[in-house]
């Protein structure tokens, strides 16, 4: 569009929505860098439990750490990986969607075994418990569950904080 076109009033109200745009963004920005600034002063302060909480500036370190040792190779891996997952998943969801609806037979056949797989928990369908913080060897105080979630002070919010 042509710039001498626009009238002086269109002008204005396009620098003004420009303006609240930037103005927007910048105060996103501000938000992003303050909630980090009190993250890392209450990590530092030992006021939040920084094994659980972790905080930003370790954080970055560790990112920068993984970064000089092939973190894009590893990224590219997972990507490779999901992609290829999301294909065969795809694929033969599509392949057994057209058996199914080729032939009315097996589409009754499996129609109550589908319902029951639709109901589930997609959770529940996992092969093994090896990656959720299962472990045998832990103390009875999480009957037996090292993953801090499944401990009895779940229903505490105040664990999260070491000075109770």
């Amino acid at each position: 569009m042509n710039k001498q076109l626009l009238s002086k009033e269109r002008k204005q109200y396009l620098k003004s929505k420009k303006y609240k745009q930037y103005l927007v963004w910048m105060t996103q920005i501000g938000i992003l860098i303050a909630f980090l600034a009190v993250w890392e002063i209450l990590a530092n302060q030992k006021i939040i439990d920084s094994f659980i909480m972790s905080q930003p500036s370790r954080i970055w370190e560790t990112f920068t750490n993984l970064s000089s040792n092939d973190l894009m190779k590893h990224i590219g891996v997972t990507v490779y990986e999901t992609i290829v997952g999301f294909l065969l998943g795809t694929g033969l969801g599509i392949l057994i969607a057209i058996i199914l609806w080729w032939s009315d037979f097996l589409s009754k056949v499996a129609e109550p075994y589908l319902v029951v797989l639709n109901s589930l928990p997609k959770v529940a369908l996992r092969t093994y418990y090896y990656y959720m913080g299962r472990s045998g060897n832990t103390s009875n105080y999480c009957n037996g569950s090292s993953h801090f979630l499944n401990c009895n002070h779940i229903r505490e919010p105040k664990w999260i904080f070491k000075n109770r």
